[in-house]
């Protein structure tokens, strides 16, 4: 077996380029397109950074058809001359060198008082992940231009010459390298979403994005910022108005670290249909928020809890709230900046600053104290919504609780559903489980059936009217939860109260067909609509992935000439009477029960005679609407519904 040298020779450095090229998740944290996004995103924020400093008010991103990218500022120019201080070019610093940029004295607020781009990695490490960039620069009554190929300089990679132009400012296309990322491909939803989030957070900045591939323009501004967006996702729909407020401070982090600026700017809404909750940082979407998240958590909590209790609302020994009550119907955007960052990583969607933290705590303390004095009924509003957030949140966790305690037992020997008569084959193809009305069904359906893959369910009683009813009465409903465990895959709730509830897994379904088998009368039809809206509430997808049936049974015997035929509705009935032309006897059919296992065989479970009906509805809210005008509390609904549509049916009546 061959060993390989590990010696003072064994020891390398990547140099140049292919410290990114050859690792670029350490620098955009992915090789990936989220990497390949960052990196975009690099260049964008020094074009931001330019602006929100003064510098220009329009800047415009092109997606080429090559898939290259175009960055276009009004701003100063990127600095490219001789530094005789570095004994180099600009140029040379700015786009060959990590740690190369304008972003570090933070005591020279005439550069870059609160920046994006604050370690000088991103221009210089974008161009050593680019296929090529290609560079114009405005400045100093001159046009620079700038040629990289592969990270490298390319031949005859500067060029200055005397210029005339309308504005200063860069202009910067590069195509990311496939040797690099694995997929350069952003959509266009990223650009649109990053667009609009910039234009939030730097109000009065024009962001333009022009797509090549659907040669559309889009725009982006916000006059007032956050303000405007907070109004904008409440959709008129609010229950407060929009709070805005803003303050700036100086501290540390640390007594021994040096002391830096900090001003941040908050505002919210309180409304029952939506809720967010969005932090930026020197105008830097924080994905996981970090110190702003936890001013604001901390803020709420401990102003709304001292609210409460003055209010006398909290019954005895209630718990105090917490943060997920108020969130439930909060619509916060903050935005905030400091000269000093502590990012989490290069990705900047977390940052650590302890004094951030502290200095946004007490900013929203002291701002919502204020609030809840002068706008009283507001205040009173709110506190009286967090606390139904809360008492439904509990009521919702021990109802989860209970749920899956009941659900996580399986169905066997020492814990079988009551009449519950299951199949022999377990391939999930191949099974069928019969929902029947009641035991005398049951017997029927036992002596017809096909043991190997048909199983059945009687409903004991009347089933319980899901659309009216609320979660914690339908759970316990013994003949749902039996129905629930039968089918084996949970339930699914997405309302925002009760989604701790949901413990829908498809691929636990344990049949291939949910067939209905109800008698073809009044009754027979209420169950069958019952439980119908039991699974579109609590298990919908079984119906839009086509499980459900509905087994159609006879209505009509007609004998004639020594043979049995069978009609499904009055129509069919009235059809095939009017062809006969001898002696014929015609009789209703009898409920399931009272049917001979022949009869149920042929007419109801045979796979090749039976007639099936696959709930499939092609438009679930055109479902839900009939679910409600059928069963909801509209009664004018319904009957107007009957009005408009009841003689569609007229041909269904026997008025003979």
């Amino acid at each position: 077996m061959s060993k390989t040298n590990y010696n003072n020779e064994s020891i390398t450095s990547l140099k140049g380029a292919d410290r990114v090229r050859k690792r670029p998740s350490v620098i955009f944290g992915s090789d990936g397109l989220e990497g390949c996004q960052h990196s975009f995103f690099e260049i964008l924020s020094n074009s931001i950074d330019e602006a929100r400093g003064g510098f220009g008010k329009e800047i415009t991103v092109i997606r080429h058809k090559d898939l290259s990218i175009s960055v276009i500022d009004q701003a100063r120019g990127i600095p490219v001359d001789y530094n005789s201080k570095e004994e180099k070019y600009n140029w040379e610093l700015v786009f060959t060198e990590l740690y190369a940029g304008g972003k570090y004295n933070n005591n020279d607020s005439s550069v870059y008082e609160f920046s994006l781009g604050l370690n000088g990695l991103g221009l210089c490490a974008t161009q050593y992940s680019s296929e090529y960039m290609d560079v114009i620069i405005h400045r100093d009554g001159f046009e620079y231009e700038l040629h990289f190929l592969k990270g490298e300089i390319a031949e005859g990679g500067f060029k200055k010459t005397p210029a005339k132009y309308k504005s200063t400012g860069s202009q910067i296309r590069w195509r990311p390298d496939l040797d690099v990322f694995k997929d350069i491909d952003i959509p266009i939803e990223y650009f649109q979403d990053i667009m609009k989030k910039q234009s939030i957070v730097n109000p009065g900045i024009n962001f333009v994005l022009k797509d090549e591939f659907s040669e559309l323009t889009f725009e982006f501004m916000y006059e007032r910022g956050i303000e405007d967006y907070v109004s904008e996702i409440g959709a008129e729909k609010n229950f407060t108005s929009v709070v805005y407020f803003e303050d700036e401070g100086r501290g540390r982090d640390r007594d021994d670290m040096p002391e830096y600026k900090a001003k941040a700017q908050v505002a919210f809404a309180f409304n029952n249909e939506v809720n967010t909750l969005e932090y930026f940082h020197n105008s830097s979407y924080l994905e996981h928020g970090g110190s702003p998240d936890k001013a604001v958590k901390n803020a709420f909590v401990y102003e709304l809890d001292k609210f409460i209790k003055q209010l006398n609302k909290y019954t005895k020994n209630e718990k105090k709230i917490s943060f997920i009550d108020i969130q439930d119907s909060l619509i916060l955007v903050t935005t905030s900046f400091s000269t000093i960052t502590s990012y989490e990583n290069q990705t900047k969607k977390s940052i650590t600053n302890k004094f951030v933290q502290e200095f946004i705590t007490d900013m929203i303390k002291k701002n919502l104290e204020i609030y809840f004095i002068e706008n009283k009924e507001h205040a009173e509003k709110i506190a009286e919504q967090v606390l139904i957030n809360k008492r439904s949140r509990e009521k919702a966790e021990t109802t989860r609780l209970n749920l899956k305690k009941t659900l996580s037992s399986k169905i066997d020997v020492t814990n079988r559903v009551k009449k519950f008569v299951d199949c022999r084959t377990k391939d999930t193809n191949r099974r069928e489980v019969y929902i029947l009305e009641g035991d005398s069904a049951l017997g029927s359906c036992k002596l017809a059936r096909d043991s190997e893959f048909q199983a059945l369910m009687p409903i004991r009683g009347k089933i319980l009217n899901c659309l009216k009813a609320d979660y914690e009465k339908i759970f316990q409903s013994d003949i749902i939860i039996d129905l629930i465990k039968v089918l084996g895959c949970g339930v699914e709730i997405k309302t925002r109260h009760n989604k701790d509830l949901d413990t829908f897994s498809y691929e636990n379904l344990k049949w291939d067909k949910i067939i209905i088998c109800t008698d073809a009368d009044v009754d027979g039809y209420q169950i069958r609509t019952l439980v119908l809206t039991m699974i579109y509430r609590l298990i919908p997808t079984l119906i839009e992935r086509g499980n459900v049936f509905i087994a159609e049974s006879p209505l009509f015997e007609i004998a004639h000439d020594g043979k049995t035929f069978f009609a499904y509705n009055e129509k069919e009935k009235n059809d095939y009477v009017k062809k006969l032309n001898k002696k014929y006897s015609i009789q209703r059919s009898k409920g399931l029960g009272e049917n001979d296992p022949d009869m149920m065989w042929l007419t109801t479970m045979s796979p090749d005679t039976r007639r099936l009906i696959r709930v499939t509805p092609s438009d679930i809210i055109e479902t839900q609407h009939m679910f409600d005008v059928l069963l909801g509390d509209d009664l004018d609904g319904r009957k107007e519904f009957i009005e408009d549509h009841g003689e569609q049916y007229l041909e269904m009546l026997d008025l003979s």
